[in-house]
């Protein structure tokens, strides 16, 4: 039922046009959890069909992401632990999910917001301890736009290509997911090796 209310929301947002795209994405990478193959994978079938512009399907879902990543991080910077921790559970933060998020944090650095967002259940949330640590503003934002836009074209090709066919959309974005992980534990690996030899 979920499923079916999310799709019910995500046509009614695909009338508003690229807008519409702009504040799922926003809404997606924000404290509210939402999937973002049901709104970009069905934005690059549009674009395969001449509908939507891939370069602005693009712009507008990378664009709400990193806004949505943004609020995130401020109301973790503004706010602190404490209150996360005991008003969390009204905007689906549970105090478990946090610890997790700082564990990761902590152990990967702050390369861990690009990492973070690339890893489904993972990446709306890794703005948080960003937040919390005070992380700097810039380097934030380079590696969320980049984990954000890497992601983004990964779900607009795929609706791209394989839009027509759902069975093939979610096989190879369960291998692409795969594959992903594979290169982001290799690159943890190597920046942490680099890290370690550094000091």
């Amino acid at each position: 039922m979920l499923h079916e209310l999310a799709q019910i929301l995500v046509d009614q947002i695909f009338d508003w046009g690229y807008i519409g795209i702009f504040i799922m994405m926003a809404i997606e990478s924000s404290f509210i959890p939402f999937p973002s193959e049901i709104v970009l994978i069905p934005a690059g079938y549009l674009a395969s069909k001449g509908e939507m512009s891939i370069e602005m399907i693009m712009l507008s879902g990378v664009g709400g992401s990193i806004v949505g990543a943004f609020i995130n991080y401020y109301l973790a910077f503004l706010v602190g632990r404490p209150l996360l921790v005991k008003y969390g559970k009204y905007i689906f933060i549970q105090e478990h999910t946090l610890i997790k998020m700082e564990k990761f944090f902590a152990k990967h650095g702050h390369i861990s917001t690009f990492v973070g967002r690339l890893i489904p259940g993972i990446r709306q949330l890794i703005s948080l301890p960003a937040g919390l640590s005070k992380m700097n503003q810039s380097q934030f934002f380079l590696f969320t736009t980049l984990g954000a836009s890497i992601w983004a074209l990964i779900l607009v090709m795929l609706g791209y290509l394989l839009g027509e066919n759902q069975e093939l959309v979610h096989e190879y974005l369960r291998e692409i997911t795969f594959v992903t992980l594979t290169l982001l534990f290799i690159l943890s690996l190597v920046y942490y090796a680099y890290q370690k030899k550094r000091s």
